[in-house]
């Protein structure tokens, strides 16, 4: 596996678990509330800022995901979408270049 493949798959990684860490820990101490995290978000304008530029990285990055495969007929790369969704855009990104990276047989 090249070099560059190995960096995206350990970002990927670190992409899912280091988030992964605060989100539980918040869950843990605030219960198991969704609602209550969102609106943690948004305690200020620097957080909701935040929670925007994150959304908007997100959105275009699944744009991008399903424009690419559509072309190049990758459907495991779809897999990047939840990913960005459920865990952040720190795992989701590295892991479609992850994917993307694969070559081509």
């Amino acid at each position: 596996m090249p070099p560059l493949r190995i960096i995206y798959l350990a970002l990927a990684i670190w992409g899912a678990i280091h988030p992964m860490y605060y989100f539980v820990s918040w869950f843990r101490t605030n219960s198991w509330d969704i609602m209550a995290m969102v609106d943690a978000w948004h305690v200020n304008a620097a957080g909701s800022g935040l929670v925007w530029d994150l959304t908007i990285a997100a959105i275009t990055l699944t744009v991008w995901i399903i424009a690419e495969v559509a072309v190049r007929r990758n459907w495991l790369a779809l897999i990047a979408i939840p990913a960005t969704f459920c865990i952040g855009v720190s795992c989701g990104l590295p892991l479609y270049l992850f994917l993307r990276a694969k070559p081509v047989i």
